[in-house]
């Protein structure tokens, strides 16, 4: 039997003697009132070897424990972070004492009532006078110096990875504060939150693969959102002018760094605006959700101080080209030629169809890991937006923007001409045909929508989990993603 193995069964021995000694290892509820950084703040100037009669009444779980006799030192862990209890043979109520040395392991929930002092090192603990088992753990804490430090065992059991390094706590803590600043920001402008349909009869508002299903009470086929953005210029028809909604999306696709099956956008579309509006108010967003988190513009990525005080660089996508990969593109007049001038730059484009997306191709090898500083970059190939309105029929009235090397938020003039946009659609359902899975669908009721008439009109789709990467400094997008999705574990047997 490995050491594992004989923990467990010990650990389940304690919960058979504790049950007949009418002893609920499982309790029902604990009336916490008291927590383990305010404790430390509240009474951070006593003195060393001060006690005082100030009553706490703390719950957490065991994370360390060391037994001297009559004398037991242990840290309790809740929500706030970690807190020393100190139990003495003379000072705890006996039950609780025995309770605590014979039944309680690394892992167990207990609840504490108690009084505060300093040891003599320095260090605020509680002085335990009772305590309670809320939960007996069955299963080990992973080892003390080891700990969790494997990256796709943290991923994949990120309840453990909590537990383990509770500095993690503090990234999910600024996600949601992203989330609560830009729906300040947003409603402040007059924007307001909606939510439209996660389940789909029609994907559509991008370029993706879709993950699909089934509904079996209509007995028709549905799919998994890429995008809500059909449904937020439907409300646009409708009469609404300022829309946003935080849209979990799904796209059948890879994974890496960047992207996860299952991501968070925020998407807003605003009438009678158009993408300049927008290049004014995404950085001032950006720049608002910055000084939220820590006061000021500039913080530290990786190697880099990135400034997020608007207004940001802006440059066009041609002319980014020159400037990054040293090749002037304004004058290519087919295919032919677009190939060629990208041979010298060891770039793969033999599967292109157009211009346009050789210098996509371009743009995305060469230009923007180059770009580090919040920059807007606008005028893209049309191929790049489909959606998006072009008056000169080879670049679209869109934007993206690029912050260390990354596309963060990406914007367009909507198509609000129901010929046109079909004209393009039609397009797409060939280039579907022919096996591109990424093509978009023809969404009839949509038409019918433009067709009732949608003012100019000019939306944003940002990346939140992107955001939060850049806003937590963290290298993955699994960083930031609480429960990101991982292929399932082989069972294995642990000889440990």
């Amino acid at each position: 039997m490995g050491r594992k193995e004989e923990i467990i069964k010990e650990r389940i021995k304690k919960v058979v003697e504790l049950m007949d000694k009418n002893i609920n290892p499982y309790a029902y509820r604990f009336d916490v009132k008291d927590y383990s950084k305010e404790i430390k703040e509240k009474y951070k100037k006593l003195k060393n070897n001060q006690k005082t009669k100030d009553k706490v009444v703390i719950a957490g779980r065991v994370m360390t424990i060391r037994d001297l006799g009559k004398l037991i030192f242990g840290t309790v862990q809740d929500s706030q972070g970690r807190i020393q209890i100190i139990l003495q043979k003379e000072e705890t109520d006996k039950n609780s004492f025995e309770l605590f040395k014979k039944y309680i392991d690394a892992g167990d929930f207990v609840g504490i009532n108690g009084s505060i002092m300093k040891t003599k090192t320095g260090e605020i603990s509680v002085l335990v006078k009772k305590l309670e088992l809320l939960t007996k753990s069955i299963l080990p804490l992973p080892e003390k110096w080891h700990g969790l430090q494997d990256k796709e065992e943290r991923y994949r059991k990120r309840y453990l990875d909590l537990i383990m390094n509770p500095e993690v706590k503090q990234v999910f803590e600024k996600r949601q504060k992203v989330f609560d600043a830009i729906r300040e920001f947003l409603t402040s402008r007059g924007f307001l939150e909606v939510q439209t349909p996660v389940l789909q009869p029609i994907y559509g508002g991008t370029n993706a693969k879709p993950f699909e299903s089934k509904l079996n009470s209509l007995d028709m086929k549905v799919y998994m959102r890429i995008s809500n953005e059909m449904y937020l210029k439907r409300l646009i028809v409708g009469g609404y002018d300022k829309i946003f909604e935080f849209s979990p999306d799904f796209r059948n696709e890879g994974i890496d760094k960047l992207h996860n099956p299952e991501f968070t956008q925020v998407e807003t579309m605003w009438a009678y605006a158009n993408y300049e509006d927008n290049m004014k108010l995404w950085p001032e967003l950006v720049e608002y959700i910055t000084k939220k988190l820590y006061g000021k513009t500039k913080i530290k990525i990786g190697d880099n101080e990135i400034d997020f005080k608007a207004p940001w660089t802006k440059i066009k996508f041609i002319d980014s080209i020159k400037k990054y990969a040293k090749v002037n593109v304004s004058d290519i007049k087919d295919l032919e030629e677009a190939k060629k001038i990208v041979k010298k730059l060891n770039i793969d484009v033999d599967k292109c169809n157009s211009v346009g997306e050789v210098l996509i191709n371009i743009f995305e090898e060469i230009v923007q890991p180059k770009i580090i500083q919040p920059t807007l970059v606008y005028d893209y190939p049309k191929e790049a937006a489909v959606l998006s309105r072009s008056e000169d029929g080879k670049y679209a009235k869109s934007f993206e923007v690029i912050i260390n090397g990354w596309e963060i938020a990406l914007s367009y003039c909507e198509e609000n001409d129901p010929v046109l946009l079909k004209k393009k659609w039609e397009e797409q359902e060939k280039a579907l045909k022919k096996g591109d899975e990424e093509a978009q669908r023809m969404d009839l009721e949509f038409i019918n929508a433009l067709e009732t008439g949608m003012p100019p009109t000019s939306g944003v789709g940002m990346g939140i989990d992107r955001l939060v990467m850049l806003m937590t400094n963290q290298p993955s997008i699994r960083d930031v993603i609480l429960f990101p999705f991982m292929k399932p574990e082989e069972e294995k047997s642990d000889k440990e």
